[in-house]
């Protein structure tokens, strides 16, 4: 389906790695199977995860539930968030990440929270 280096699989021009950036291939539906990602983020001494992507439904809630298991701290961005399931599949992820898994918000709570912390930090 989604092959490496293919234009399916590839990163959007907004989102183009930079230098900086920890690049982290996936291979199975969730983030976290057979990744180094979990060893990375507790290198980095990550202890909350945002989570945004494509198919809600699937990727995204599976590296969620996964991550959570893991024990990180997880929050599903509901508006940066998307998949070509039906709606019904849309409203069972959020809430079930509501009731298990997590919290849902959204990108303008992310952004305010940022601004906040910035200006405390000031």
């Amino acid at each position: 389906m989604l092959q490496k280096d293919s234009w399916a699989a590839a990163v959007v021009d907004e989102l183009k790695q930079e230098p900086e950036d920890i690049h982290v291939d996936k291979y199975r539906i969730s983030g976290f199977w057979d990744t180094p990602l979990d060893s990375i983020l507790r290198n980095l001494g990550t202890k909350t995860i945002l989570f945004a992507g494509v198919n809600t439904d699937q990727c995204v809630l599976h590296s969620l539930t996964d991550a959570n298991f893991l024990g990180y701290g997880c929050l599903l961005v509901e508006d940066c968030c998307a998949t070509t399931s039906p709606g019904f599949c849309v409203e069972a992820t959020l809430f079930n990440v509501k009731k298990c898994f997590g919290f849902v918000t959204h990108s303008s709570d992310v952004i305010g929270a940022v601004q906040e912390h910035i200006q405390q930090q000031r």
